[in-house]
């Protein structure tokens, strides 16, 4: 978008719901508009046969009708206030839904490639500059462009000489409007982009202020910051200072045309060509068409800011879900068996899609099946979750489950099938109770504790303050790494679907913990398809195969037993990573 008047057909969308509360809000801005006009006309009855006639009766009479038309205009400027900041209102609320809503089906590839805080900044702050242009700025311009036009025509049927002399002025003061309303709107754009910058780096910093402050960053991260402010300073003193030459140059302008046009009426006056009360509601309407120039002049910088804000916005709506569900979706089969299919899958991440990180890869998984992926770093085992999760989509080969291919199945049933429990576990910043049954919201007190005893996680629950109500913290401060993990165990016991991707599900656990959730964890797997990455041994001995990695391709099949003499990859994973275990006690 490049022009502040193409905001408006998509604004419609947002405005189209309410479009008796908008006609309503127009019908008041007309009304209130034409009784401003009607008032021009008032004050000149109120001087020529009030003022002038030297009857006080007529005086009085006229005095009661300029204050009748302004109560009329105040009561029609309530109604088209109150509409129009109640739509700015609404729309900002449907707007902020709409792109949340959409910000929810983008996969992971879009935020691979975003910074999370820029994408904050235009959920936030640009959804608010589009609810001022539409609670006040648009009604505002409306208003002027009303009055402009009304106020024109009344000073053309009052003096048509005058209004031909206004007319000369008419250009001069447009210039300006045109000149530095360009500015202005591409500096708004720059500025919005420098604050959304600024959000992004704030996000950042703060999200990671442990490891800032461990590596003593601050001063660096307070040089940075500061150097962005400025950023966002020196652009905002430009679009400023355009904003002010802009106002400034049209009052000049409008006042001197004014006095000039003044001049020119009092001559008249005194010739006798136009009476008192005509002069006095030509300047009236004057000064309202001034008042209307200055005030859209004003109004024009709001909507060249709403240009690049809904520039912004839509750009976001636009990116398409790269993860979407086929017109006719095939129906996963129930109950589901839970048969992996992997057929010549290769895939590499959109932000370097020339370093394939998994090639021709094929494997079979038989339903209730326990299948281990071990490998050095890199070798490709956490994509292949993210490709069973449906963040992405493979660049060539099909991934299917019970015979059903990702390219054929709704997202969302596809997803709804695998419970995950990874490395670093993922605690929102809410209750124990809410964390839990995130998979499933309905679950009951009694299930969720159930699936918090069989984590191993209802006994240091029930010392929390507030129990299973206690919140937790932003992203779970609360804890320590061994009971977020026993959370987010509890959580996929809960949620009960038929295949289990774990992720090194017990690597924050002591040894005595790891016991206990192990023993979770088994009548978690029973019954399931299960998938783990691992690199302790304690998690893959009893697996029914052990898939080794290496640059993205299979390397080796079997049991732990067999692979040690038939994989020297996997001798040597062995000995480095699997058995690097801390000696326990037999008795825990």
């Amino acid at each position: 978008m490049h022009a502040s008047s193409s905001i408006l057909p998509w604004l419609w969308g947002f405005l189209r719901p309410y479009r008796h509360r908008v006609a309503l809000a127009l019908v008041a801005l007309a009304v209130g508009s034409g009784a401003w006009l009607a008032l021009g006309q008032g004050v000149r009855l109120l001087v020529d046969r009030g003022f002038l006639s030297g009857d006080p009766t007529a005086l009085n009479r006229m005095m009661l009708l300029v204050l009748a038309i302004n109560l009329v205009g105040a009561m029609a400027v309530f109604v088209r206030f109150y509409l129009m900041t109640w739509l700015g209102e609404r729309v900002s609320a449907d707007l902020r839904k709409a792109v949340f809503d959409h910000l929810l089906t983008l996969s992971p590839e879009f935020y691979e490639t975003s910074r999370t805080g820029e994408v904050i900044s235009r959920f936030t702050a640009d959804t608010t500059v589009l609810q001022t242009v539409v609670g006040m700025s648009l009604s505002m311009a409306l208003r002027s462009a009303l009055t402009l036009i009304g106020g024109g025509v009344m000073m053309m049927v009052t003096s048509w000489q005058l209004t031909l002399a206004v007319a000369v002025a008419v250009p001069v003061v447009l210039v300006p409007i045109l000149f530095f309303g360009r500015r202005v709107r591409t500096l708004s754009r720059a500025s919005q982009d420098r604050v959304a910058d600024l959000g992004a780096r704030v996000d950042e910093t703060l999200h990671e202020i442990q490891t800032v402050q461990a590596y003593g960053h601050e001063p660096v991260d307070r040089t940075h910051f500061h150097r962005d402010v400025e950023s966002v300073m020196a652009t905002a003193v430009k679009r400023i200072r355009y904003r002010s030459g802009l106002i400034a140059a049209v009052m000049l302008l409008s006042v001197s045309a004014i006095t000039l046009v003044s001049w020119m009426g009092a001559l008249e006056v005194m010739a006798g060509g136009l009476s008192a009360g005509q002069l006095t509601a030509f300047m009236f309407y004057a000064v309202l068409v001034a008042g209307a120039v200055a005030t859209l002049s004003e109004v024009i910088g709001e909507i060249q800011r709403a240009a690049g804000a809904s520039e912004r916005l839509r750009e976001l709506m636009m990116v398409p879900a790269s993860i979407e569900a086929p017109s006719s979706p095939k129906i996963l089969p129930a109950p589901l068996r839970g048969a992996l299919q992997f057929q010549q899958v290769q895939f590499a991440y959109p932000s370097a899609l020339n370093r394939p990180v998994l090639k021709a890869f094929s494997l079979s998984i038989k339903p209730g099946e326990r299948v281990a992926f071990v490998g050095p770093s890199g070798a490709g085992k956490t994509t292949l979750f993210q490709l069973l999760k449906l963040f992405y989509r493979p660049q060539h080969g099909e991934i299917s489950l019970d015979g059903v291919s990702t390219h054929q199945c709704d997202p969302h049933q596809w997803r709804s099938q695998f419970a995950l429990v990874s490395q670093e576990p993922v605690i929102f910043a809410t209750s124990v109770l809410e964390n839990v049954r995130y998979g499933r919201p309905e679950a009951s007190m009694a299930e969720v504790e159930a699936a918090c005893r069989a984590a191993r996680a209802h006994e240091f629950v029930e010392e929390l303050p507030g129990g299973y109500h206690s919140d937790l913290g932003e992203r779970g401060v609360r804890l320590s790494g061994g009971q977020k993990q026993r959370i987010a165990i509890a959580r996929a016991i809960l949620a009960d679907r038929p295949i289990l991707l774990l992720d090194e599900a017990t690597s924050a656990l002591d040894a005595a913990s790891e016991v206990a959730v192990q023993e979770g964890l088994e009548q978690l797997m029973a019954g399931r398809t299960t998938l783990i990455i691992a690199h302790r041994l304690s998690t893959v001995v009893n697996a029914d195969r052990l898939v080794v990695l290496d640059k993205g391709a299979i390397s080796a099949v079997g049991r732990h037993a067999d692979l040690l003499n038939e994989s020297a990859l996997y001798r040597q994973l062995a000995e480095l990573q699997l058995m690097a275990e801390p000696q326990r006690d037999p008795s825990l």
